[in-house]
């Protein structure tokens, strides 16, 4: 036991702290104060608590000063928050659920199957139309934008004052900026970032607050078009799959619960295990609808995404990305007046890889490796300083006006930036009659020349990876790619974290598609025979591939992802090979990027496996206790008590009973939830009103799915004095068959069984299923393998 930081004792001692549900307790000694109640006459009993982590050096008066709750850090990454709730992803099991399936015919699972389809389609349907607007609206923005800076410039060019013009572009970047970031900051700042991060925690189990409501999808989209028009080094591929799932819980549920709107159909699926797999196709869709890859994005949503999976699923989310492709395309053809043509790959367009000069050999192998190890290292890089960034914001950038003046900040230096590098490049190439530039500058060029530098910088992100890609050998020299790279590279890293809506995907394609075509220029000017590296375009691919590897570390799905945007499956082994060698090479360095906002953001978010030195825990040490039970047939004014007790804000309480005339210690017979007792509260069922009121309703699921989600606090019951000595019997409501697990279990088993079924609490309890402890999510969060082995995080309330 040599290699954990922090050791575990057990104490079986009474005492007046403990925890039970998502109230878990604090670390270093600071634990919650709760009751736990016997069945039988309502004493309170111990039944043992997790006790002080013991520092392996002795613990000072300083520290034993500081053992009250931790305040607000939000920028130490050894910290879980407490703010963040578990989802159900385990169906509650109670008499109501069962007896309605029981009810319900073959012919009755049959529909339901089919509207999981019928609401697929809707998600794949809706997620297209978003994309196809985010894309005419750039496009059609973007390109006023950049017309009227061009013939600034030019004007300028000819009498002087270029200054002028600089103003002129900074200014219309930074005015974009600004309405982005204002929407953010002030009104969704949850909508900031990609969302990716957010949506895997949410797939994880994690429920991220107002992550998938209607305003944030509506923040989402327009802050996107403004951070893409504003010149920013962002991309909209990451906002696509945040939209996608937001599009996916809301279209599954039937309704809007922020325009207070019911349709009454697919009332089913209001729960949170159907909304996650919905959730799941919509993230998948939004990467489909993206880069035109509906195996990319079903395996996007399997490796980044969902963290539970099943066949049948599969094909439904299948089904959304071709859906989400298709509609996108449709109505572009429609758009570009050639009704028809479903050619176009997707948002994000990089042209087809169809040239018989792009074929590589196998003695290119180890040099496409080689540059998956140099992604590595430079994802690595991005990704060491973006976190140090990210820290430096969250502790003297978090009031909403300084990130808007962040950003207007960013836009300023990005087109200050972009308009030097373009000023002073002498990088002039000749203007064909079959040139692809969007808004070719010349600058100080000769008449029929462009300026190099400017297809670069002076363009959507997008064409601009599209121009490396494709065009020919010679239109880049190796010293504009390679001022290229560095620039970028450095303006992408100060953006990934603004308070606007922003991708990662597309700026760290274009890092990687200039030094890899810089890769290409050098290796064929080192050669005698410079033509058996043929076209340099092969090179930006790898190149693109590795960089984005070595920031996201994503192997298999970028793999697919990459080969259907280019058309070229013949790289499919190239591609995955450096994609493996970037994760390898980065991993070694530095977390991927969205596993480090993650952390940053103190998510208690549940890995594959469990740590691999943890087989030693136990269920027992790592438990919270004690447990808040409640009696199967118990008090009400008990249950408001302990609802209303704002010191343990728990959400799941194991129900107890003991038999009549026996003085033996009460035994589990079911768990059940707050928001279930909040429901029961509400409709006031309760034995004694019951037995009064023959003709009163008999409480069904639909009470509970129309409450779902936004259940309704406890202080907004009104319980009168009478009513609380009334009794509510939680027989019929209870999940009569929690799981449960032995006091000695393993911590890999608990792990196992927690993770694998997406449990939000597990019941531990001894030899005679008395109950002796909870398993929450932050009990297995905190534990993580560190620098010195085996590591505790500390548990505070950010």
């Amino acid at each position: 036991m040599a290699n954990i930081t922090k050791k575990v004792s057990w104490s079986s001692r009474t005492d007046e702290s403990g925890a039970a549900g998502e109230g878990t307790p604090l670390l270093n000694g600071s634990e919650q104060p709760r009751l736990s109640r016997q069945s039988g006459g309502g004493s309170i009993f111990q039944i043992g608590r997790l006790s002080t982590v013991d520092l392996e050096e002795e613990i000072t008066s300083d520290e034993d000063s500081l053992r009250g709750r931790p305040k607000e850090i939000p920028h130490n990454e050894k910290l879980l928050s407490l703010k963040y709730e578990s989802l159900d992803y385990d169906n509650i099991e109670n008499q109501l659920f069962l007896e309605e399936e029981r009810r319900m015919s073959h012919m009755g699972f049959r529909c339901l199957e089919i509207s999981r389809w019928v609401v697929c389609g809707l998600i794949g349907f809706l997620t297209g139309l978003i994309a196809c607007f985010i894309d005419i609206v750039v496009e059609q923005l973007a390109g006023i934008k950049y017309q009227v800076v061009k013939e600034n410039i030019e004007r300028f060019t000819e009498f002087g004052g270029l200054s002028i013009s600089l103003i002129l572009w900074a200014v219309l970047n930074s005015t974009f900026v600004m309405v982005g970031a204002i929407i953010v900051a002030f009104f969704e700042p949850i909508a900031a970032g990609s969302g990716i991060p957010q949506i895997k925690c949410y797939l994880n189990g994690v429920k991220i607050p107002r992550v998938v409501r209607l305003k944030t999808l509506v923040v989402k989209v327009c802050g996107v078009i403004c951070s893409v028009v504003g010149g920013l080094a962002v991309g909209k591929e990451g906002p696509m799959i945040h939209s996608g799932a937001v599009v996916a819980a809301g279209v599954s549920q039937g309704r809007s619960t922020s325009l207070k709107r019911d349709f009454k159909i697919f009332e089913y699926f209001r729960r949170d295990t159907e909304k996650r797999d919905f959730v799941s196709a919509g993230a998948a869709a939004g990467v489909s609808a993206a880069f035109g890859a509906p195996v990319g994005g079903v395996l996007f949503s399997l490796e980044e995404g969902a963290s539970f999976w099943n066949q049948m699923l599969t094909w439904r989310i299948f089904f959304a990305s071709m859906i989400s492709t298709f509609t996108l395309n449709f109505f572009l053809s429609i758009y570009h007046k050639n009704p028809g043509d479903l050619s176009n790959p997707g948002l994000i367009n990089f042209g087809r890889f169809e040239s018989e000069s792009m074929a590589y050999n196998l003695y290119e192998i180890p040099l496409f490796i080689a540059m998956g190890a140099l992604g590595g290292l430079l994802g690595a890089l991005f990704n060491f300083l973006n976190y140090w960034l990210t820290i430096f914001r969250i502790r003297y950038i978090h009031r909403p006006c300084l990130q808007v003046m962040e950003a207007m900040l960013v836009a300023a230096v990005t087109a200050t930036v972009s308009f030097t590098m373009i000023y002073f490049s002498n990088d002039c190439q000749p203007l064909g009659p079959e040139h692809t530039e969007e808004y070719p500058l010349q600058l100080f060029c000769a008449d029929g020349e462009y300026n190099s530098m400017a297809t670069a910088f002076f363009n959507t992100p997008e064409r601009s990876v599209r121009s490396l890609f494709h065009n020919p050998a010679g239109t880049y020299n190796p010293l504009t790619l390679g001022l290229f790279t560095l620039t970028y590279f450095f303006l992408a890293c100060w953006t990934y974290g603004l308070a606007v809506s922003a991708g990662v995907f597309i700026p760290s394609l274009l890092i990687g598609a200039a030094w890899g075509r810089l890769c290409g220029i050098l290796l064929a000017s080192i050669t005698a025979n410079g033509s058996i590296w043929a076209d340099p375009g092969k090179y930006a691919l790898i190149g693109a591939g590795a960089q984005l590897g070595g920031i996201v570390r994503m192997t298999l799905s970028l793999t697919v992802i990459l080969v259907e945007a280019t058309g070229n499956v013949t790289y499919g082994l190239p591609i995955m090979l450096v994609l493996m060698t970037a994760k390898i090479v980065g991993d070694y360095f530095e977390e991927g990027l969205y596993d480090i906002h993650i952390k940053l953001q103190s998510v208690p978010f549940l890995h594959w496996e469990a740590p691999a030195t943890s087989h030693w825990l136990t269920a027992r040490e790592v438990m919270s206790s004690p447990v808040t039970c409640l009696n199967r047939i118990e008090k009400v004014g008990t249950i408001v008590d302990i609802l209303s007790n704002t010191s343990t804000n728990h959400n799941g309480f194991p129900v107890v009973v003991q038999i009549t005339g026996s003085d033996e210690p009460a035994k589990l017979c079911g768990l059940i939830l707050r928001s279930q007792l909040i429901v029961l509260l509400k409709h006031k069922v309760f034995v004694e009103l019951a037995r009064s009121r023959l003709t009163q309703r008999k409480l069904q699921l639909k009470d509970f799915r129309d409450a779902y989600p936004r259940f309704p606090p406890i202080q907004s019951i009104h319980v009168s004095q009478d009513e609380r000595e009334c009794m509510m019997d939680l027989t019929e409501f209870m999940n009569a068959t929690p799981y449960t697990v032995p006091q000695d279990t393993s911590l890999p088993r608990v792990f196992k069984l927690f993770r694998a079924l997406g449990l939000r609490h597990l019941v531990v309890v001894d030899d005679e299923n008395r109950v002796i402890g909870l398993v929450t999510r932050k009990d297995l969060a905190r534990y993580h393998l560190g620098k010195h082995g085996l590591e505790e995080l500390q548990l505070a309330q950010t």
